[in-house]
């Protein structure tokens, strides 16, 4: 059972355990206290829920689906930019020319978690990093972090094996657009459902403490509320 549907339980359970209570004075603390949680925690839930779903006549909805071209645009961003640059591309030529071409001895030269800590700065630096800010920021993306470097030293070594770095000094230009081509198309093959199901993956665990968090202050400000009313009327 995960956090949400146990939260929304306990919420409800309140709440009947308030209404079945004898009228006394902790009856209307455990009501207000099960209506409050149940109002938050469900709340946040359909927040929640809103993140990654498209619900008719709700604007906003759905964000992370219409958005996925800005995700794949981040990907991009950080491998063209980032990674495969015109300076990069000359060092790794100038070994392959001494030494042979070794996608192995390449990579054990890349710092890959430098080179994801650069990702994260991209998605953090784009319209995705507002909205990663309100679940604890791009530290909800570290589970991303060791299927990013596999993936990464498998798309290297296909990177590698298909270049002729014989004339490279003279090549960048026809070279570049062969990798941003290859980059492209991966990210083509993404769909707005995958990017939601990777992002769902993710994150939704610790969005779960949102509807956690919305119950309990729920109960709190319902008894808060109980107290207040009873203090002044």
């Amino acid at each position: 059972m995960n956090k949400s549907i146990a939260t929304n339980i306990a919420a409800t359970l309140l709440l009947l355990i308030g209404a079945i209570l004898p009228e006394s004075e902790l009856r209307p603390f455990v009501l207000n206290a099960g209506i409050f949680a149940l109002a938050g925690a469900i709340t946040n839930w359909i927040a929640v829920h809103m993140l990654f779903e498209k619900v008719p006549g709700l604007y906003g909805s759905g964000v992370i689906a219409a958005r996925f071209e800005e995700f794949k645009s981040a990907i991009h961003k950080l491998v063209m930019e980032s990674f495969f640059t015109e300076e990069n591309f000359m060092k790794f030529a100038d070994t392959a020319l001494h030494q042979g071409i070794d996608a192995e001895a390449i990579e054990r030269n890349i710092d890959m978690d430098e080179l994801f800590e650069g990702f994260l700065k991209v998605v953090s630096d784009s319209k995705f990093g507002g909205m990663l800010s309100m679940f604890g920021g791009t530290k909800v993306l570290e589970p991303l972090r060791d299927p990013f470097k596999d993936e990464f030293r498998a798309r290297l070594k296909q990177i590698v094996a298909s270049l002729d770095i014989s004339h490279s000094h003279s090549s960048f230009e026809k070279v570049q657009p062969l990798i941003e081509g290859l980059v492209r198309g991966k990210l083509d093959e993404l769909t707005a459902t995958q990017v939601k199901e990777i992002l769902s993956d993710l994150i939704r665990e610790h969005l779960g403490w949102l509807v956690v968090w919305g119950g309990v202050f729920g109960a709190l400000i319902g008894i808060l509320s109980t107290g207040l009313q009873i203090l002044f009327l």
